[in-house]
């Protein structure tokens, strides 16, 4: 099996997750520059056997479009043309952040860790991405 790769995208940095190749575990990898993270992507593709992305679509409790809605819709177009034969994968990304923090306080990161920029964001990757996979499980689409 390949890895599949999960996407919390800001337009300043973006926090990405990596599950491992059995598919079993959603584990934060990285955050990068949102000018980056195409060229971030194609080594890392490189390296690593991936088999989809997934992607945080950010949403309000309406399920309505939010103002970073339209940021993440353009970025899946980049990310489309750039890896036309890579599945993309949307998933709802409400609540991620603030579970993130949650997650790091309950794993005992100090308040200085849950500061550093981008902490939050690749743990909000992994979130998105765990959500996926459970979705998928329970679909039976394994």
């Amino acid at each position: 099996m390949a890895r599949i790769i999960g996407i919390d995208y800001g337009t300043k940095r973006v926090g990405l997750a990596v599950t491992d190749p059995l598919q079993i575990i959603a584990s934060p990898l990285e955050t990068v520059h949102s000018k980056d993270i195409i060229e971030y992507l194609k080594e890392y593709f490189k390296n690593e056997e991936v088999e989809a992305i997934v992607l945080g679509m950010p949403k309000n409790l309406k399920n309505k479009a939010t103002h970073a809605t339209q940021h993440v819709v353009q970025f899946k177009y980049k990310l489309a043309k750039a890896f036309p034969d890579m599945p993309l994968h949307l998933m709802d990304e409400r609540f991620t952040s603030s579970l993130a923090l949650d997650a790091m306080i309950a794993g005992g990161s100090t308040k200085k860790q849950r500061q550093e920029k981008g902490a939050i964001d690749k743990v909000s990757a992994a979130i998105i991405l765990k959500d996926f996979m459970e979705k998928r499980a329970n679909a039976g689409l394994l």
